[in-house]
């Protein structure tokens, strides 16, 4: 627990963690609403710089922390997540409130008629919700950009992108907005951000969280938490995961999150730094091995290993991405607006009419392949460690749709080839948790994925929380704190 002393320091507020902060309401030591305003602060003070918040609920906000001060001192506070501010990515809906998905096209779209469930799950919980962070159009790219509210970039040098697609989320918390934010996960979209800016990020198995249409018809699809400690992951999956009955894909299994770390002895991991195929930039492999050498020290044994897959898994992902996903939202704007839609958005629309249903069925049966390698593997180990991205991060210009993108000086996909993520959206019922590893000489963070054995959310969490305590955790110097590109 922080220092009491400490509260008065704005800086301090905006890093406690989410446990942290429920303690000291509870306490009697913090008030909701002197949080509030310390974040509300704080954006005003950093976010023109990093351009991480779309819509802000400020007022409302504040009427709600009146009341949870008021119900704190009563001792009538409910709810797990009583008081506490969060941050709701731009692509789930919010009751009485628009979503933009990232789009212009959607700026006056009519107010949604229900929140989705996990946001649902989260407002009944007692959260506030702050506000909504920024998205790339669709939710299409591994950038944050969009001509509905620009370029999102990274708190730890914003001359590089944060990642996507819920890049608004990881620059956030990053940034010391909110405790807690959420995410969408479909190729990454959770991890690649956490990792990018240094937070964590849990995508759990498809239909752990229930989820709105049409995303909960996508098997590739997962929502999920991010945050800056494993306990803030934990605690925040503890509300929003379970069957739900406005969603037929949610699993009725419940499961009970650890809150400490799993002993990591006698446990096997296997790992790889490129998933056979992948280039990969030296500062991550580098990185990569130290975070190995951790779960080491901790008396995991740790083995690398082969896997077959080859960049045929990119061309399956891409012809799944976009025949179910994106088909609708994209033919749909090029051909009525495309004058208002970004340049990614129009190239993935036009990329609709080179894939036939052939391709689909290939992509099932690249995924079919993938487990008959990766399932047997995890019969013999606990975990599975690679990178979550191949670069630190891109630049807060790259184009996704280039031609001349490299890695370590060899051409790669300019969108699918710097990330090490949508091949576990293919394997949708392993749990992944995107961790740091430790940062470039840029600045920028880097981290690991520690994927799971099919629904094996308890292990993922429990190495998770064992590396997490070994590395003593993140953000919990000021040194480890983001600059926004200003001169120490």
């Amino acid at each position: 627990m922080t220092n009491l002393q400490n509260y008065e320091s704005d800086d301090v507020l905006c890093y406690l963690s989410a446990c942290d902060i429920l303690d000291a309401f509870q306490r009697g030591i913090l008030k909701p609403s002197r949080l509030l305003e310390a974040l509300i602060r704080r954006i005003e003070l950093f976010n023109p710089i990093i351009n991480a918040l779309a819509d802000m609920y400020y007022e409302e906000a504040r009427e709600a922390a009146q009341n949870a001060n008021t119900a704190y001192q009563n001792g009538t506070a409910e709810g797990a997540l009583f008081g506490l501010p969060v941050l709701i990515k731009d692509a789930q809906r919010v009751k009485g409130k628009r979503t933009t998905f990232g789009s212009l096209l959607f700026l006056d779209a009519p107010l949604d008629v229900a929140s989705d469930p996990m946001v649902e799950r989260l407002q009944a919980a007692g959260a506030i919700i702050l506000g909504r962070t920024t998205t790339p159009e669709f939710c299409i790219s591994g950038v944050c950009r969009s001509n509905a509210w620009g370029n999102t970039v990274n708190p730890h040098n914003p001359a590089f992108g944060t990642g996507g697609s819920s890049g608004g989320s990881g620059a956030a918390l990053a940034a010391g907005f909110a405790p807690i934010a959420t995410g969408t996960d479909i190729g990454g979209s959770i991890r690649i951000p956490s990792s990018c800016c240094g937070g964590v990020g849990f995508k759990p198995p498809h239909g752990r969280n229930p989820d709105g249409p049409p995303a909960n018809f996508d098997r590739y699809n997962h929502c999920g938490p991010m945050a800056r400690t494993i306990g803030d992951l934990s605690l925040v999956q503890s509300v929003v995961s379970g069957a739900h009955p406005k969603d037929h894909d949610s699993l009725r299994d419940p499961v009970t999150y650890p809150t400490t770390e799993r002993d990591m002895r006698g446990s096997k991991i296997a790992y790889s730094l490129d998933l056979g195929y992948c280039m990969v930039d030296r500062e991550v492999k580098e990185n990569t091995l130290k975070a190995l050498d951790v779960f080491r020290t901790l008396g995991a044994e740790i083995k690398k290993v082969a896997l077959p897959w080859t960049s045929k898994v990119d061309q399956a992902a891409l012809h799944w991405y976009n025949t179910m996903h994106f088909l609708r939202q994209t033919a749909d704007a090029a051909k009525h607006h495309p004058e208002k839609i970004t340049n990614y958005t129009l190239a993935c629309a036009q990329g609709l009419s080179t894939t036939t249903i052939n391709d689909v069925s290939k992509s099932w049966e690249t995924q079919h392949e993938m487990y008959q390698s990766f399932g047997p593997l995890m019969e013999n180990y606990d975990f599975f460690i690679c990178p979550t991205t191949n670069i630190p991060a891109v630049s807060a210009e790259h184009d996704p749709t280039a031609s001349d993108f490299s890695i370590e000086g060899v051409v790669v996909d300019a969108e699918y080839g710097w990330v090490q993520t949508h091949q576990f959206n293919m394997l949708h019922n392993c749990p992944v948790m995107a961790v740091p590893s430790g940062k470039a000489t840029t600045g920028i963070p880097t981290g690991i994925q520690i994927v799971g054995r099919t629904f094996d959310d308890v292990g993922v969490f429990g190495a998770a929380f064992a590396y997490e305590k070994a590395q003593s955790g993140w953000y919990t110097k000021k040194s480890e704190q983001p600059n926004f590109g200003q001169i120490d």
